[in-house]
């Protein structure tokens, strides 16, 4: 039997993150919560999460610095983010995908797409049942 994958979300609401916690834990998700782009890091770290979920704009560390940084460090290059937030200038999501992104969700968003766009990301044997 394979262990479920884990999500770490990086977001300052704390409404935010109860529903995301709520949404991705009743999909069979491990989740991981932050609330800032330092605590991530470090949380990339400790939980080695399957995925990260990344608001732009967080106290300590933004999203974009937050993506820099794991997109640099090999032991995390390879983990999808996904940033989910407020901003949705073009420039803004053309440059988080250029970062290293691999979508990028504009809020308000839908929780039920979060979840299927997540899905297509996660490893088959890591896959919630």
């Amino acid at each position: 039997m394979t262990s479920r994958a884990t999500i770490l979300i990086a977001d300052d609401d704390p409404l935010l993150q109860a529903l995301l916690r709520h949404k991705l834990s009743a999909a069979g998700y491990n989740v991981v919560q932050v609330a800032n782009g330092a605590a991530a890091l470090d949380a990339m770290q400790s939980a080695k999460p399957d995925i990260v979920v990344l608001d732009a704009m967080m106290p300590v560390m933004d999203g974009f610095e937050t993506l820099m940084r794991i997109k640099a460090d090999p032991a995390t290059a390879n983990t999808p983010v996904v940033m989910l937030t407020a901003i949705r200038r073009d420039a803004d999501i053309a440059g988080g995908l250029a970062l290293g992104a691999v979508d990028y969700l504009s809020k308000p968003f839908s929780p039920d797409e979060l979840v299927l766009r997540l899905a297509r990301l996660v490893p088959s044997s890591r896959a919630p049942a």
